[in-house]
């Protein structure tokens, strides 16, 4: 029975490695480039990030904002992102056909130059990383799936290293040997640093994510709690993971909205009521909200302006400690202060994840997170490596040298691991019942064949 349930285990490791290891390693190449994104981007973009506008008036910043919307026709300004010097300030600019655009301006609010938003270093290594550049549900759901059989392959890879003695001492050792303990003893190594940087990256999965998150919402007591009113029409990077679906406030109108069926175009700042940004600094600055944060402009004309500090938000220069993590929300017409949601009012849910998300990105205690995370990784590809090796060296020519099959149906102690590992991991549970009717498929196939 214990041999039956080892070549299982060998079986279903040897083809969810077969299948997923180009997802693997695309996965794994993309997160160790997205760990250094901010090196790269403050070395490649220095002029964009500290530079200087050969014009040296100073202007607001809401004339830098003017000037940019009149440089780029047809963009208007979604977010503005203020940062510590000596970076710039970053205006995040949007058009009807769904561009975005990056400008930058000093410390005059003069424009330094602009990006495109998809071809940043940052931007690219992200949707690689997460979507493999398609994007779509299929996709993510596929990058989702990879991560929850990466954690099979990781956790039936110990289960036959113990039993099947990979790592006891022999003589005359073979090649093949060889390669089958280094596969097993690096692989054992990795193991917990590789499942605790899969799982803190599920909270930005597809199923998984959703899950998560609407588990937070749901039970504010373990997650985040909910602010009753208007929902936000914009899902904003630069919000943090705890908040980023929660309900923001409406702004009191005040006789100033609707007037004669007028309506904010998307996130244009064409309403006259609302208060500048400039104005909106000043009483973030007074809610004693320091630098780095970003701005989101109001999406409506009863939207409010958001104000967030985040330790995950993609952006060089903005991320903060999970402690410093706060949402604002303020009034765009008064600038009030609204309402507001920080680290301390999150539940155990949500402060686990704003610690997880920065440790999976390598950047919550600086060089050492980035560094363990590059060496976890650069680890996994060899493991992948040797297992491959490990595959050729005893692979038989003209065969293809699949693990045995097992002759008995599925074990009860496979048959609990894989159902664990189901409930814990959704669409992991799903793509089992997929493999399980293939596996019946091909055993009917056979039957009749012998039948026949």
């Amino acid at each position: 029975m214990k041999k039956q349930l080892y070549n299982r285990f060998w079986r279903w490791h040897f083809y969810a490695a077969l299948f997923i290891t180009p997802l693997l390693l695309t996965l794994t190449l993309s997160g160790i480039g997205y760990l250094f994104y901010t090196n790269v981007e403050n070395k490649a973009y220095d002029h964009y990030f500290f530079g200087q506008s050969e014009h040296t008036e100073k202007l607001s910043i809401d004339e830098g904002i003017e000037k940019a919307k009149e440089q780029f026709k047809g963009f208007s300004v979604s977010k503005v992102i203020v940062l510590n010097d000596p970076y710039n300030t970053r205006l995040t600019m949007d058009n009807n056909n769904g561009d975005e655009k990056y400008v930058f301006l000093d410390d005059n609010y003069q424009i330094v130059g602009s990006q495109n938003a998809k071809y940043t270093f940052s931007n690219v290594m992200r949707n690689l990383h997460s979507s493999l550049f398609v994007g779509g549900t299929v996709v993510n759901y596929l990058v989702e799936l990879a991560a929850c059989w990466a954690i099979f392959l990781l956790l039936s890879g110990v289960y036959m290293t113990f039993k099947g003695k990979a790592l006891k001492k022999k003589h005359n050792t073979s090649q093949h040997q060889k390669n089958k303990k280094w596969h097993a003893l690096v692989g054992t190594i990795i193991t917990i640093p590789m499942i605790v940087i899969i799982f803190t990256g599920l909270p930005w999965s597809a199923f998984m994510g959703n899950f998560i998150y609407t588990a937070a919402q749901e039970h504010p007591s373990i997650g985040m709690p909910k602010l009753q009113q208007t929902p936000p029409t914009s899902d904003m990077s630069e919000v943090p993971w705890a908040t980023r679906k929660n309900e923001a406030p409406s702004s009191k109108e005040g006789g100033h909205a609707h007037h004669g069926g007028m309506s904010m175009p998307g996130m244009d700042m064409t309403n006259s009521n609302m208060i500048s940004v400039q104005q909106l600094m000043t009483k973030v600055e007074d809610a004693k909200i320091s630098k780095p944060y970003s701005i989101i402009y109001p999406s409506s004309e009863d939207g409010v302006y958001t104000v967030a500090k985040s330790s995950n938000t993609g952006v060089t220069g903005l991320d903060v400690s999970p402690y410093d993590e706060i949402t604002t929300y303020f009034d765009q017409y008064s600038g009030n202060l609204i309402s507001k949601v920080g680290y301390d009012e999150y539940g155990i849910l949500g402060k686990w994840f704003t610690w997880g998300i920065p440790l999976h990105e390598g950047h919550l205690f600086g060089w050492p997170n980035k560094i363990i995370n590059l060496l976890v990784c650069l680890a996994f590809i060899f493991v992948i490596f040797l297992g491959i090796k490990t595959w050729f060296s005893r692979k038989k020519k003209g065969q293809f040298s699949a693990p045995p099959n097992t002759s008995k149906g599925i074990s009860v102690g496979f048959g609990i691991i894989m159902v664990v590992l189901g409930i814990i991991m959704p669409l992991f549970g799903i793509s089992l019942f997929v493999v399980a009717l293939i596996e019946i498929c091909i055993w009917l196939f056979r039957k009749k064949t012998i039948q026949a």
